[in-house]
């Protein structure tokens, strides 16, 4: 026979005496046709009989499957009693997690359905929901100013985070283990609006999330929750996560993405942004050195539409590499590794200097590998401290790293365009160029009419002060000559002027030859 998925049936509960064996008692024992089944049920610090309630079932072996009955002795909270249920299924190898809640308000008896769609599907969990049939919800007793909170919530909640889902606040849920050892829940609050962080971090976990009608149930269970407080702390949760979206907030408990996900910046080649504007900057046919090339997008573009030869280095091989004359895989922050007698017409460097740890000693040498090369331009990337998101958010006493944008998680070092401009001055730069970038609108609002109307705004706003509204700044300098070179062309000159002075001086007349 082959091994059934083991299922653990979590049931978080508090001062829930009276119904706690009611609800043990109604889960269905044809679960083990399907899983290997576990209850746990964990007492949240209860001051009635709640946990010897559980221990009678327990030890009577009255319960449909195994009972396993725990006891916080400090009260954790909705959230936190949730968190040490999902670790107990984790450390125990479980692949499914169903949560129940041991006022009853959920029925026992939709378990089979729940986690038998979740076990077809790849999703990471799967919520029954009150609110995919309204009317039903109202019929079932859900008091009417609940339900219009739930809606208004909901409404608001899927606007902010891009969903469609009928519901954000159903305690109905099965999740897989899988998609739980993805996500941070651990640092998630011990609130009631835990639910809602869960469900963002599986969102930013790219988890996929299925909804299932439930009935709606009310008896006469004790609402613990404060609304208002608990509203606020939804929106708050919501709108933070709308700003990480946007690089504009960061919390590690969003901080959720796939491992593969966000290592390289992706390509900006399609609209008015640093890529596009280095593209245009290279004339055709040149020979190209891309500093950190990251995916490759401006690299084997300017090979197949300008006909350039490029030579990445980076210190991973990207897909788009291949379609490079010639790659290099090396750390930069080690130094430019040995080009040999290659020599370039242009150097790329973009997004580059703010992530090394030296980049006054990485500007050092490439101004010495670059200053031979003649005419050579170098294009120079950066995000702009100045930008006046960041200075309203430094105002605010904010300082928010993220994944992606001026204040990258990787970034080691901040520049405006004042002190990009001297640091490469004092590496031995000329600036000949310096502009400002529009912020990436597309990445946030696609190719709305509203991202459109915004980008022609930003434009303008940077084309009048570029140190303000530039979110990113670039500059195209050339290497001034190095003294080693400076004083090879010294001799050389000396030679040739002392060659020239002695072809010039008349030759002394022999006497003789007058005499004669």
């Amino acid at each position: 026979m082959s091994k059934l998925p083991r299922l653990l049936v979590f049931i978080v509960a508090y001062q829930a005496e009276s119904t706690i064996e009611k609800v043990i008692r109604r889960i269905p024992g044809s679960l083990a046709d399907e899983f290997d089944v576990e209850i746990l049920a964990i007492d949240d610090g209860s001051q009635d009989r709640t946990f010897a309630v559980g221990l009678d079932l327990s030890r009577s072996q009255a319960a449909p499957f195994k009972l396993t009955v725990l006891y916080n002795p400090v009260n954790q909270g909705y959230g936190g009693n949730q968190k040490i249920g999902y670790h107990y299924a984790i450390e125990n190898d479980f692949d499914y997690v169903a949560l129940l809640h041991g006022d009853g308000q959920y029925a026992p008896e939709l378990l089979p359905t729940l986690v038998r769609v979740l076990r077809d599907s790849s999703a990471g969990a799967v919520f029954g929901s009150r609110m995919l049939d309204p009317r039903a919800a109202l019929k079932g007793g859900m008091p009417l100013y609940k339900f219009c909170g739930n809606r208004i919530l909901t409404a608001c909640q899927n606007r902010l985070l891009g969903t469609k889902l009928s519901e954000f606040h159903s305690g109905y849920r099965v999740y897989s283990t899988r998609a739980l050892r993805q996500i941070p829940f651990e640092r998630n609050t011990n609130d009631f609006h835990f639910d809602t962080e869960i469900i963002i971090q599986l969102l930013f976990a790219e988890e996929r999330i299925i909804e299932h009608l439930i009935p709606t149930y009310y008896g006469d269970e004790i609402c613990r929750v404060n609304g208002m407080k608990y509203a606020g702390n939804v929106l708050r949760a919501s709108l933070r996560a709308y700003l990480q979206r946007f690089c504009l907030y960061y919390d590690r408990r969003f901080d959720c993405a796939r491992p593969s996900a966000g290592r390289r910046y992706p390509s900006k080649l399609e609209f008015d942004s640093t890529h596009s504007r280095a593209y245009d900057l290279v004339a055709a046919g040149s020979r190209v050195l891309d500093l950190g090339s990251g995916l490759g997008a401006v690299g084997a573009a300017l090979k197949e539409r300008k006909n350039c030869s490029v030579t990445g280095i980076d210190i991973e091989r990207s897909a788009m590499a291949s379609r490079f004359d010639n790659f290099i895989q090396a750390d930069l922050d080690a130094g430019i590794p040995d080009l040999g007698d290659a020599a370039f017409d242009y150097v790329l460097a973009l997004d580059v200097v703010e992530h090394l740890a030296s980049p006054e000693d990485f500007l050092d040498q490439l101004r010495r590998i670059a200053a031979p090369w003649s005419g050579v331009k170098l294009i120079f990337t950066t995000g702009n401290m100045g930008f006046l998101v960041m200075r309203l958010l430094l105002l605010c006493g904010r300082f928010e790293y993220g994944r992606r944008g001026i204040l990258d998680l990787t970034h080691r070092r901040l520049f405006t365009f004042a002190t990009f401009r001297r640091i490469l001055r004092s590496a031995g730069f000329t600036v000949e160029r310096s502009e400002g970038i529009v912020p990436p609108l597309p990445f946030v609002f696609e190719s709305s009419r509203f991202g459109r109307l915004l980008m022609r705004a930003a434009k303008i706003a940077v084309k009048l002060r570029p140190t303000l509204f530039g979110f990113q700044c670039l500059i195209v300098a050339r290497p001034n000559p190095t003294l080693h070179s400076l004083l090879t062309r010294a001799k050389a000159a000396a030679s040739e002027k002392e060659a020239a002075i002695l072809d010039e001086t008349p030759r002394p007349v022999e006497l003789e030859s007058i005499g004669r």
